[in-house]
Parts: C-alpha cells; structure tokens; sequence
C-alpha cells in the first residue's frame, strides 16, 4: 500500500461535572507542583477545560540514544531535576500535518519517552481510576500530544495518562548485529513494547501524587494502540502493571526473528525486514562489529528514512515473537496460553466500516473529477457501489473477527472471565458536494476516538465526519460512560439502556455503539469460514476480486492464513499469485492516473 495511506491513517486517527471554574482557579501554581521519581514537574490548568489540571512531558526513561539504540529503555532516577514542558516530543518517524507531526520528510527525535498527565482539578488526596492511552498510528507514527482527553476526565472523574513509545525500526528491530551481541532484557526485538512497560511501571510508582489509584489502572488504544494492548496482555513482564484493558480496533499480527530479519527476501509478504534495509548499508569488508558500529551510530532521522525509499511499509515487520517480550509461540497464540494469563476485564471492538478509510479512497474504488477548479476539492463518486459494498462490509466485518471475536476466544480458553465485546456503528455523517461521506466513509477505522476525547477531528472533513447534534451528543455520552464505568468498575453498560453481557465462544455477543434509538445487543453468527462463504456465489464480483477479498481478509489483522486461502471454495483461488495481482493493480492505476488515491 503506498505510503499516503499510512498518511491517511494518522490523519484520520483524531480524536465538568462536579469542579466549577472558580475551584480550578483558586488552585495556586505552587500546589499543583508535584514531585516524581524522574523530577519535579509544574501543572497547569488545562487551556480546553478549566476543571481540569495538565503535567506536560514527564521523561519515563532515559534517552535511548547513543549506545541505548536498541536497547531496553533504563529507568530515570532524577527527583530533584525541575521537568520543563518540550516544544517538541515525537519519536523519529515521517512526518504528517495531519497527524500532528509537523515538518518534511522524516521529523522527530531518538529524546522522545515521555508522558502526559490530566487529573481532575480537586486531585489532591483522591484515588481516582487511571486510563493509560496508547496511541495508534501502525507503530510506525503517532505521538501522545494528538489526543486531549480533558473533556473525559472533566466529566467522569478519571485520571488519564498518554505516553510515547518508540517507533518503526528504532522500536522494533531483529539483527544479528544487535541481540547477538547484547544480553538480558536488551536481546528483545520489542523495544517499543518495553517503553510501554517501562511508562506503566513510572505510573505504578508515581500516580498516586497526581490523584490516580495505581491499583487501578486501566490501558486503552486504537488500531496500533489496540494492537499494543493485546501485546501487554500476552506479555509476561507487564503482569501486575494494569487490572482492565480496552481495545480498540485493535489486531494480533506478530513475526518471528527469522521472518523480522528476512534474509535473501525468504518471506515473499515481507517487504523490509532487518536484512534487506542493513544489506544496503554494508560494504563486503564489513565486520559484525563494523555492522554494529553502523547501525549505532547512523543518524536516526537517516536510519528511519530508508523505510521509506519505495512505496509503501505496511509488511515491515514490528511486534516480534523474540521469547523475551512477547512469547515465541506468537501473540495469538500467548493470548489462549493460562501462564501468561492476566484473567482481568477486557473490553474490545472494531467499527462497523473499517476500511473504508483506505478503500473510500482508493481509486480501484471511486471516481474523481474537478468539475469546477482545481483550487477546490475533487468531487469522489463511487464506481460501483455494491462491490465497493461488499468489500468493505466483508472486509470490516473480517476485522471484528479475527481482532475481536477469535482472541477473545483464546483469552477465554486462558481463564478471562469478564469479555466484552463491541461494534462501533455510529455513521450519522453530513453529505458533501464533494463526496457522500456517510456511504463513502460511514463508522471508518478511527471515527470511534473522538467520542472517547470529546474533541472532533477527523483531518480536513471533520465538520462533515461529526456533525452537531443529538446524535453526535448521544454517542458521546453512551462511550464516556461505557469507557469510563469499565474503567472505574468493568460495568461498561452501568447507566446504559443496554444490557451489555458477557462474550463467550457458546454466545458471542456483543453491542452495537450508536445513537440511543439504535443502541443494542446482538449476538455473532459468523466464523471466519461462514463469512467469507458468503462470497461464492455473490455475482458481483470477479472470481479475482472474491479472491482479493478472501487474500486481505485472511492476511490482515491477525497471523496471515495462507492455507485458508489455498482451501477457500475447493481451491478456487490457487490459480491466482494474489500478492503479484495486488501489485498489477497498483501499478495499472499509478500508469493511468499517477497514483492510488483519489486525493494525491
């Protein structure tokens, strides 16, 4: 996929009752100074919400620069250094205006493990539940700063912490040249996964002078995030460091060292393993410890920029089974396994129209014209409504499953006892004269976050994507609520007009999060199998285009089922190379039109 749809995904992932203003205002500078183990840090009253107070870039870890590349993120232990608010804390990765990561070409720097705070005002001597968001962005972008939870912790009373973790290769990178020669917690190919880890344990042992009840605290995140979320779940050295989970839209993909290394390109889905990006930098003398020396002292912005020589990153392999962090038998895997069971409340879901973020789009897809000028915006039409339809539908549908519906089933197997699950149906979009939003986009990846913030960004259409009104107002109560009350009690319907029961592999069931008239329970009747046999008689599509829908809903999301697909309908697909016909597509459409997407 070519990398403006990596763009697109971080600019789509966008997201006082109790303390009146003249309380927040009384609060003096002095009190709302708080000492840490990493240093002495000065809040302020929130510029969004005034019943809300915010400590801003609180290091949890040393810099891991220098020799610290590629290692496990080291404990900051300086409770008398005075912390001073960063202009900027992202981790190296590309830039993108609309994902709040201002700049060109490759930004940010290896200096990045940080976090924020936001605490209710009168946070002083209370124990208020803990909410630890993890970012979304492929583990590849992002930055805690994106997102301003105020408006949740003003008007349910929680405490919030946003970290940075590192990305891309400085986050999760397997070569030789580094484990060989490392030991201990350093041999990982997880450092992001680390950093994670290592900003729980900061807040285990730091949040109760912000107000947070260290025991408990719930993680939450969305795609990536999500993503994240099932690693510490499945993760020995996070035990103990949280009590609930949410995931949003999250999934369970994860590679082994060999597939992470990737030498002589031997597996054919992985664009860019560790193998393909160090061979280019050698030369034919270089020794292990020339190798090593290289990739340590190479510029970081450098390093991460030859991600990014060619089209697309989406086969770069990031969350490794590397037996340390997370367990060789893979994340799936671990997730059913009782020994690295947490056995706590978890919550997931996905939306309704996942992909509709990519393939809304795409223009395999939709049509574009500049009717008028090309000083506005070009008007996007659906080819084909019913494929594009259906691919979405299966696609998104496929989602839920293999990132819902089948780790739940593992986790159940483990001894977790209290699953909830959810679907994310809110599509009550405003039309454009430039596209038919609610039809082209509707409940996309990412829509669901701005409920939980409160704050409504959606890039350049979020007038469009979030219209006032009742139904963007009652959404916003029926997920603050849910999010919320599972934080503070696992009841996530405790004040919904839904009964919110429990997932089990016996009963799947889950809710559908909407407006209050269409809020409801419902129950899963597909298995992978089933839904994707729904495809073999469907006349719309091409025999290759129900190939192309089994082939991405097989391989994303979840472990990629090459057998699956080869079994699907007797065989019907195993004419095809599925990945080359992905290819062609791509390359017909940059020959007629010089790119994929309707917007470049």
């Amino acid at each position: 996929m070519k990398f403006t749809y990596i763009l697109l995904l971080i600019a789509m992932l966008v997201s006082c009752a109790g303390i009146d203003s003249d309380t927040s205002a009384s609060i003096s500078a002095e009190a709302l100074k708080i000492p840490t183990s990493s240093g002495i840090v000065q809040g302020r009253v929130s510029a969004s919400v005034d019943a809300v107070v915010t400590w801003d870039d609180l290091p949890f870890a040393q810099p891991p620069e220098g020799d610290l590349r590629w290692r496990a993120p080291r404990p900051l232990e300086a409770k008398d250094q005075l912390i001073v608010s960063k202009k900027d804390t992202a981790c190296v990765q590309k830039a993108s205006n609309y994902g709040g990561i201002e700049g060109d070409g490759i930004v940010g720097s290896e200096d990045c493990l940080y976090l924020d705070i936001k605490a209710p005002a009168d946070f002083k001597d209370k124990n208020y539940p803990v909410m630890f968001w993890i970012h979304g962005g492929g583990n590849t972008t992002g930055l805690k700063d994106y997102y301003d939870y105020s408006k949740l912790v003003a008007s349910t009373n929680v405490v919030v912490v946003s970290t940075n973790y590192r990305l891309g290769a400085l986050g999760w990178f397997t070569h030789p040249a580094i484990q060989d020669e490392q030991s201990g917690l350093d041999k990982t190919s997880n450092f992001g996964t680390l950093d994670i880890i290592e900003a729980l344990k900061w807040v285990k042992g730091n949040i109760d002078s912000f107000g947070g009840d260290p025991d408990n605290v719930t993680i939450f995140g969305e795609s990536a995030g999500g993503h994240n979320v099932y690693a510490l779940l499945a993760s020995p050295l996070a035990d103990g460091l949280f009590h609930k989970a949410i995931s949003q839209s999250g999934y369970t993909s994860s590679h082994t060292t060999t597939d992470a290394i990737n030498k002589n390109s031997s597996n054919s889905l992985i664009e860019r393993g560790s193998w393909q990006i160090v061979h280019g930098m050698l030369d034919s003398s270089d020794s292990r410890a020339d190798v090593r020396r290289k990739l340590k002292e190479i510029d970081a912005q450098e390093f991460v920029g030859l991600y990014y020589k060619e089209d697309g990153i989406d086969s770069m392999p990031l969350t490794t089974r590397d037996g340390i962090v997370i367990p060789k038998m893979g994340l799936l895997a671990a997730l059913g396994e009782e020994k690295y069971a947490k056995k706590i409340p978890v919550m997931a879901g996905a939306t309704k129209d996942e992909v509709s973020l990519w393939h809304g789009l795409h223009r395999y897809f939709m049509d574009s014209e500049y009717r008028f000028t090309k000083l506005l915006p070009p008007i996007v039409t659906i080819k084909t409504p019913e494929l594009f339809d259906l691919w979405v539908r299966t696609r998104s549908h496929a989602w839920k499953l293999r990132g819902v519906d089948i780790p739940f089933e593992a986790m159940e197997t483990a001894g977790y006892g209290h699953l909830y699950a959810y679907r994310f149906d809110w599509d009550h979009q405003k039309s454009s004269m430039f596209a038919d939003f609610p039809n082209i986009l509707g409940a996309a990846h990412g829509t669901d976050i701005a409920f939980v913030t409160g704050v409504y960004k959606y890039g350049p259409i979020s007038s469009y994507i979030y219209p006032e009104g009742s139904a963007r107002d009652e959404m916003e109560a029926t997920i603050m609520s849910a999010w919320s009350n599972f934080a503070l009690s696992a009841t996530p319907d405790s004040g919904l007009s839904v009964s919110w029961d429990k997932f089990t592999s016996s009963a799947p069931t889950y809710v559908h999060l909407d407006k209050d008239d269409l809020l409801r329970s419902d129950t899963e009747p597909h298995s992978m199998g089933s839904l994707l046999n729904t495809l073999s008689e469907h006349p719309v599509p091409t025999a290759l285009e129900k190939c192309l829908i089994v082939w991405e809903s097989l391989i994303n999301v979840g472990d990629p089922d090459l057998e699956a697909i080869q079994d699907w309908n007797n065989g019907f697909c195993s004419s095809f190379d599925l990945a080359q016909e992905q290819r062609n597509i791509q390359n017909r459409l940059i020959a007629k039109y010089g790119s994929i997407g309707v917007n470049d």
